[in-house]
C-alpha cells in the first residue's frame, strides 16, 4: 500500500469523506480505510437534470451509484444529503448575476467556501468524525501554532489549492487530502489496484452542473432569453459587429466573435455599461497589474508590500508579482506582463507551494 501522503498523519478515529462518485475521491476513501482509519462516505446532492436536454450533470444519478458502489466494497456507510437549495442559492445564482454582468465567474471557489466543506464539517461533528478528507490534489500542512497551512499538491498539473483559498481556517484545519502527495497517473493506478468500481472512469472537463460547457445556453435555460444585443468594437469605438449577449464573451476570448477577415481579434473587455465587446489583438490583452476584491487570507492578513506569485487563473503558472495589501483587499504588480486577466476570476497568492491568501479580480487595477 501506498499511504496517504498528508500532513498531519493519516488520522486516527472516524473520517468522513467527502465522495462525488468520481474516481479521486473513490481512491481517497479507499486508502484511508486500508491504512486502518474508520471512513463514512458523503455525498452532497447539490443539482439536478433540467428539461430533455440535460444541462447539468451535478451530483448525477449515476455518481451517486458510483460513491455508493465504492462505499459497498470498502464495507463503510454511505450517506447522500440534499444540498441542492443551498447550491442554487450561493453558487448557480452568482454564476448567472456576474455572467450577466460581464464577468467570467469561478463557481469551485465559492461552492468550496460557502457549501461543500463548511457543509461536511457540520455533518462530520453529526457523525462523530473529527477529520474531512476530500479526493483535491492539495496539500495541508500544521505550523508550531497549529494554524494549518494549504500547500499545492505535488502534481502540479492537477493541484486544486487554486480552488480552496476561500477555505476558513477552523474548517481547512480539518482536512485531509489523501491525493496532495500523488500525481494523477499514481492515483489511477491505485484505484486500479484496490479494485475500485468506477477506476477507469473519465475525468470531468467542465463545470459540474454545465456538462456540455454551453454556458450561454445554460443562462438562457436559467433566467430565459436575457441577452440583449449590443455592439462588438475596437478600441477606437468602430463597430465591427453585433452580438447577441454579453454573457456569451469573456476576456482573451477569440472564437464565437462572429465578425471574421483580416487578423485575429480577441475580448480585450466587457463593458457592462454600455453593452459593448471591446475586441483587439492579442498584444492588447496584456496586463501588468490587478486589483484584487472580497479576499480571504490564509493566517493573519498581511499589512505591507510583499514579493509572491499570483495566479489568475486555474491553468495559469503563478507569476512573481509585488502584492500590495489594501483595505479592501491588495494589489499585485506583476514583473512581466500577464495575458488574459479576467474580472470575476480568483488571483490566489503563492509564496512557493503554500498559499498566502486569495481575491476575485476587480475590473480596474
Amino acid at each position: 500500500m501506498t499511504p496517504p501522503n498528508n500532513s498531519p498523519a493519516t488520522p486516527n478515529g472516524r473520517v468522513l469523506v467527502a465522495m462525488s462518485g468520481g474516481v479521486d475521491s473513490s481512491v481517497a476513501a479507499a486508502l484511508l480505510h486500508e491504512a486502518g482509519c474508520d471512513v463514512v462516505g458523503v455525498t452532497l446532492h447539490l443539482w439536478d437534470a433540467h428539461g430533455s436536454a440535460q444541462v447539468g450533470r451535478c451530483c448525477a444519478p449515476e455518481d451517486r451509484d458510483d460513491a455508493r458502489r465504492t462505499c459497498e466494497l470498502l464495507g463503510v456507510p454511505h450517506y447522500v444529503i440534499d444540498e441542492r437549495e443551498a447550491f442554487r442559492s450561493l453558487v448557480v445564482e452568482p454564476f448567472l448575476d456576474e455572467n450577466l454582468a460581464g464577468r467570467t465567474p469561478i463557481p469551485c471557489v465559492h461552492c468550496n467556501q460557502q457549501v461543500k466543506l463548511g457543509r461536511l464539517a457540520l455533518l462530520a461533528d453529526e457523525l462523530g468524525a473529527s477529520t474531512v478528507a476530500t479526493g483535491h490534489y492539495a496539500r495541508m500542512e500544521l505550523d508550531t501554532s497549529g494554524r494549518a497551512q494549504l500547500m499545492r499538491g505535488v502534481d502540479h498539473d492537477k493541484d486544486q489549492s487554486y480552488f480552496l483559498f476561500g477555505v476558513p481556517q477552523p474548517v481547512l484545519r480539518r482536512l485531509v487530502f489523501p491525493l496532495g502527495g500523488m500525481t494523477k497517473p499514481h492515483a489511477r493506478e491505485e484505484a486500479r489496484r484496490l479494485g475500485l468500481p468506477n477506476w477507469d472512469k473519465p475525468d470531468s472537463q467542465e463545470l459540474c452542473f454545465i456538462s456540455d460547457g454551453d454556458v450561454g445556453g445554460f443562462i438562457a435555460s436559467q433566467r430565459g432569453a436575457v441577452g440583449q444585443a449590443g455592439p462588438i468594437e475596437d478600441e477606437a469605438g468602430s463597430v465591427l459587429g453585433r452580438h447577441a449577449g454579453i454573457e456569451a464573451f469573456t476576456v482573451g476570448q477569440r472564437r464565437g466573435l462572429g465578425i471574421g477577415g483580416g487578423a485575429p481579434r480577441y475580448v480585450l473587455r466587457v463593458v457592462k455599461e454600455r453593452n459593448a465587446v471591446v475586441v483587439g489583438a492579442a498584444e492588447r490583452l496584456e496586463r501588468t497589474s490587478l486589483r484584487a476584491s472580497d479576499v480571504s487570507w490564509i493566517g493573519s492578513a498581511p499589512s505591507d508590500p510583499f514579493e509572491a506569485q499570483v495566479r489568475i487563473r486555474y491553468r495559469h503558472e503563478a507569476a512573481p508579482a509585488l502584492v500590495t495589501p489594501s483595505a479592501d483587499g491588495f494589489h499585485a504588480a506583476f514583473a512581466e506582463p500577464q495575458r488574459a486577466v479576467a474580472p470575476g476570476q480568483a488571483a490566489v497568492v503563492y509564496r512557493g507551494d503554500a498559499v498566502i491568501g486569495g481575491g476575485f479580480i476587480a475590473a480596474d487595477a
